[in-house]
């Protein structure tokens, strides 16, 4: 991951989390819900939240696994994996440090993975890293595995898309500067929802890195989708 990425991230863990409820409506929290118990409804002994920030989508997974379910939850930035941490949930969830394209997991041992607005991040960090970090998903993932991927998109309609990105400008960034304090963190955050891919284009690169099964569910007009994937058996 950038180093510039890791500077940034050390600015806002203490409002990161209510920033997100707040420029969501408070949306993201069932969101990350949903998000949860697509990836996990159908079992498995190890699930895998990677790029967990403040720990909220590893928390929902803590909640929905059986006492024979593993709970991992990777980042690359141990500031916000410290307010993870403080979580109640944090004490029957294992913690580590990894970056997208190498992780530290064998090949086939993971039943299921979530991601929640953070593969922009890694798109950001490299030219290609998004299909790397894929890829590297497939081959930890069990044939049959799910991945299921919570993100910002691009509306389909021009006229929608317009007043997305309006949003975007007027909110993300003042907001997100006036309460974390950050100059650096929201104007990096507002410029990645602009210029992210659509839902179509992260189907297309899932397909690219191996997965089988995909599809897409649009949210908030299609300002955000929820990907989902299958390993191929």
């Amino acid at each position: 991951m950038a180093k510039s990425l890791q500077r940034i991230y050390v600015e806002v863990p203490e409002t990161y989390e209510f920033l997100n409820h707040l420029l969501t409506f408070w949306q993201d929290i069932r969101w990350r819900k949903n998000a949860a118990e697509l990836a996990t409804n159908s079992g498995g002994e190890v699930w895998l939240d990677f790029g967990i920030g403040t720990g909220e989508m590893a928390a929902n997974l803590s909640r929905l696994a059986s006492s024979n379910t593993k709970v991992l939850a990777f980042d690359f930035s141990l500031p916000m994996m410290q307010m993870a941490l403080e979580k109640p949930e944090a004490k029957s969830i294992n913690f580590g440090l990894a970056e997208a394209t190498r992780i530290p997991l064998k090949t086939n041992s993971v039943d299921a993975i979530t991601i929640s607005f953070a593969a922009r991040n890694i798109d950001s960090s490299g030219k290609g890293n998004l299909l790397k970090c894929f890829s590297e998903f497939y081959r930890i993932l069990q044939p049959g595995g799910r991945l299921v991927i919570l993100e910002s998109s691009q509306p389909r309609y021009k006229i929608i898309r317009y007043f997305y990105h309006l949003y975007v400008k007027l909110t993300v960034y003042p907001i997100g500067r006036f309460v974390s304090g950050s100059k650096a963190a929201y104007s990096y955050l507002s410029r990645s929802m602009q210029k992210f891919y659509s839902a179509e284009e992260m189907a297309d690169i899932l397909r690219q890195a191996g997965f089988e099964q995909v599809a897409f569910k649009r949210l908030m007009l299609g300002a955000t989708a929820i990907h989902m994937a299958s390993a191929g058996n």
